[in-house]
């Protein structure tokens, strides 16, 4: 655990307490990431902006939805953002679909409707398989996907960052993808 991780932790801790300065801390230090992703996945600033309010809002409300034993704030906090960017544009894009069946004065919206709450239902359950599946990667291969899947950079920049080969990216990444399907398609068997 580095120095930053340690800090995400007590910051968490006193968000848990109610300490509005963590949470402005917490705030300076993951807004202009969650914002990139938020934004990437959107690709509207507006949207982008509700995201971000949201995702922290939600921490403010309930920290307790972090597990530190799951692994670290920052994965915890940019999956939480990402999710709900994700959602955001199901919705944007469900209500889209809606006014334009009801333009149309088509029939039988309330189907479409319990398909969507059925089909929203059926990712959440593969959005937790998926998270429970990550925790069991090995660090530097969950470090790689995490960077590029929820922080959005690309392999050029996390070989950057790590200070390793393009080529060791590459293949932790290979790597990583292969033992999440095995992971997920264990858990469809199931």
């Amino acid at each position: 655990m580095d120095d930053g991780d340690r800090l995400d932790l007590e910051l968490h801790r006193r968000v848990s307490w109610g300490d509005r300065g963590a949470f402005e801390e917490l705030f300076r230090r993951y807004a202009s990431a969650a914002y990139g992703l938020a934004r990437r996945v959107t690709a509207q600033e507006t949207l982008a902006q509700e995201v971000v309010q949201d995702a922290f809002l939600a921490l403010w409300r309930a920290p307790e939805a972090y597990d530190p034993s799951r692994g670290s704030f920052r994965s915890f906090f940019l999956s939480l953002v990402h999710h709900r960017a994700v959602d955001t544009v199901r919705r944007e894009d469900r209500l889209r679909k809606r006014t334009e069946r009801a333009s149309n004065l088509e029939p039988f919206v309330g189907e479409d409707v319990a398909e969507g709450v059925v089909r929203d239902a059926d990712l959440d359950v593969r959005r937790k398989e998926v998270v429970e599946a990550l925790q069991t990667l090995p660090p530097e291969q969950r470090q790689v996907l995490e960077m590029a899947y929820f922080g959005g950079s690309t392999q050029a920049r996390i070989a950057e960052e790590l200070g390793i080969p393009i080529g060791t990216v590459k293949t932790r990444t290979l790597a990583a993808m292969r033992k999440l399907r095995r992971a997920l398609m264990r858990e469809d068997e199931e």
